[in-house]
């Protein structure tokens, strides 16, 4: 039997086993009075005047008999949001293995006489999203360690494992210097241990004194950016710091005030040509660890496969990678997991090739990728389509997959106020049944919304829903998605308590720039 086949039909036998145990057919036609108060729960949810002219699409599926609980709309294909990283980690996952991991190298195939190596040293990327700075100082430690003094030749940072295209497909212009759109590069540096690769932070600081320009400094120290300063230092008043990148360029405007001591302003802006930059982290960390380079900096040459190795930084593992990819909802992740894929299964690393592989394996695990679209890996892409009932056949069959365990505690979980455990829910649907319940994926985009995942419903039974929310006028939708989760964690298909078809109160959720992720926002607000 073929594999897309193989969870429906599971489901299929399961249902009617279920249902002949239990004397007469759970279906769709025939609720029980459990199922018929649940529906009119969220029918209620999503009559909120706040999705007038919206379309809303929602699927609730029991995974044990494979009963659909719930069924809005669930064929329209809409935008999905982040919910595209579902298809994205579950494929990884699957087709690259948990413990993947992506190596960072030095090579060379210069002469040694002494300390003295006349050649060119290579700066080779596999590909790796959680490089820090500290860790091309340790690279350029073991190169002094294996005694190195002077290299005579060019540094070459060699980014040839992926291809050149840096911007996803379809990606708005106005997000490019934004962190959240970074560029995508085999080599590459990220300024924090959220991994948020090919950005640098900004940080403005007030002088000692009114009048002067504002201090201005990066994490890390790089001067592959320019700094163009224009913010002020003023006795008192708010502080008003706008640190924007130009476009095509590494010149960072730095305006507006600060005053006398108020705390430093911080933002998280994207490079242009990660690899540029990471080989300035590198040379710099050479010359720290007093190895001179005589040549200059090329960007782009590959590595001759005579080269041998002189030092090497191997990443975490892929398994451990999916806890800041997933709680975090970071787009370059997925990105690079996606060049990364189509590197590893046909040679190719580019977008094209790792997307045809996603597509055949979601396929393989029911999905109908006839009725979808998928452009990217992250989902900010406004061309990605995919119907909320294909969403949860993926949920429902990779339950069964031996790495299930560790991408289900990879979700974000509602409630849980520790940012790599809650994630981006982490603010959301707290003190109510949902919370430390919900596993789930959240997704926004401006007009656009998405909660896809799993929660466990008041008598045991694992649920596998998503909501699908677009075209709303309204800043956010977010209490709605949440209402609905703590209905499917009330659920008790035997109970036989009066219908509550008002929706349960829950939380606001937190106050974010219209459509992005809260954890898009530095510093992080969920």
């Amino acid at each position: 039997m073929h594999r897309r086949l193989f969870p429906r039909v599971l489901a299929l036998v399961a249902l009617v086993a279920t249902a002949a145990a239990a004397g007469a057919p759970a279906t769709a036609e025939s609720p029980t009075p459990a199922t018929t108060r649940l529906r009119a729960a969220i029918d209620t949810i999503l009559a909120d005047p706040r999705l007038n002219g919206a379309q809303a699409s929602v699927v609730v599926v029991d995974t044990s008999t494979g009963q659909t609980l719930y069924d809005r709309n669930g064929d329209r294909r809409l935008i999905p949001a982040s919910n595209t990283k579902l298809l994205t980690s579950t494929a990884a996952l699957e087709l690259l293995g948990e413990g993947h991991r992506f190596g960072t190298d030095v090579r060379t195939t210069g002469k040694r006489r002494g300390g003295l190596l006349s050649g060119n040293l290579y700066l080779r990327g596999g590909g790796d999203p959680t490089m820090l700075a500290a860790d091309y100082d340790a690279l350029a430690a073991q190169v002094a360690a294996d005694g190195v003094r002077v290299v005579t030749g060019n540094l070459i940072a060699d980014d040839t494992r992926y291809d050149r295209t840096r911007l996803g497909p379809d990606w708005t212009w106005d997000d490019e210097p934004y962190y959240y759109a970074a560029q995508v590069s085999a080599l590459t540096v990220a300024p924090d241990t959220d991994y948020d690769a090919g950005t640098v932070i900004v940080h403005a600081a007030p002088a000692d004194r009114a009048g002067a320009p504002a201090v201005v400094n990066t994490t890390p120290p790089t001067g592959y950016v320019r700094i163009d300063n224009r913010a002020e230092t003023v006795a008192t008043g708010e502080t008003s710091i706008s640190i924007e990148r130009e476009h095509g360029s590494n010149t960072i405007v730095v305006s507006g005030q600060i005053a006398v001591g108020d705390e430093p302003a911080s933002d998280w802006v994207t490079v242009w040509e990660p690899t540029g930059y990471a080989a300035d982290v590198f040379r710099a960390a050479l010359r720290r660890h007093g190895v001179r380079v005589l040549g200059r900096t090329v960007l782009g040459q590959p590595t001759p496969e005579a080269a041998h190795q002189v030092a090497r930084h191997d990443s975490m593992s892929l398994g451990e990678l999916m806890t800041p990819f997933l709680k975090l909802s970071n787009n370059g992740h997925a990105e690079v997991l996606t060049k990364e894929i189509g590197r590893v299964l046909s040679g190719s690393g580019t977008w094209s090739a790792g997307l045809t592989a996603i597509s055949e394996y979601v396929a393989d695990t029911g999905m109908d990728t006839g009725t979808l679209r998928q452009r990217d890996g992250s989902g900010l892409s406004r061309r990605n389509l995919v119907p909320a009932t294909e969403f949860v056949d993926l949920l429902a069959a990779v339950r069964a997959e031996p790495w299930f365990a560790t991408w289900y505690a990879a979700l974000p979980i509602a409630g849980q106020p520790d940012r790599f455990v809650g994630g981006t829910l982490r603010s959301r649907m707290a003190g109510t049944p949902a919370a430390g319940n919900v596993h789930a994926k959240t997704g926004s985009l401006t007009g656009v919304s998405g909660l896809s995942g799993y929660v466990t419903s008041a008598d045991g039974r694992l649920l596998a829903f998503s909501i699908l929310l677009n075209n709303y006028l309204t800043a956010s939708v977010k209490t709605l998605e949440d209402q609905i989760a703590v209905a499917l964690a009330g659920y008790d298909a035997n109970g036989t308590a009066a219908a509550r078809v008002a929706p349960q109160e829950v939380p606001d959720t937190p106050r974010t720039p219209e459509g992005v992720e809260c954890s898009w926002v530095k510093p992080i607000t969920c």
